[in-house]
């Protein structure tokens, strides 16, 4: 199962969306360039086993 998930870049601060695949776990880590200034942010998401929600960190990779 796939959805989709908004996430704010560590480096220009604005507003991206992301796929999130629930089949690769509860905890991910992968790195994604911003759609608007192309930087890469590395994603820490967390999801709830119980109610789906996602929860997005981002930091900045050099």
């Amino acid at each position: 199962m796939e959805s989709t998930a908004e996430y704010f870049c560590a480096f220009c601060g604005e507003a991206n969306t992301t796929f999130i695949d629930f089949s690769a776990g509860t905890q991910q880590s992968y790195i994604e360039d911003c759609q608007v200034c192309c930087r890469p942010n590395i994603l820490y998401i967390r999801v709830d086993e119980d109610t789906l929600d996602v929860e997005i960190d981002t930091d900045y990779q050099e």
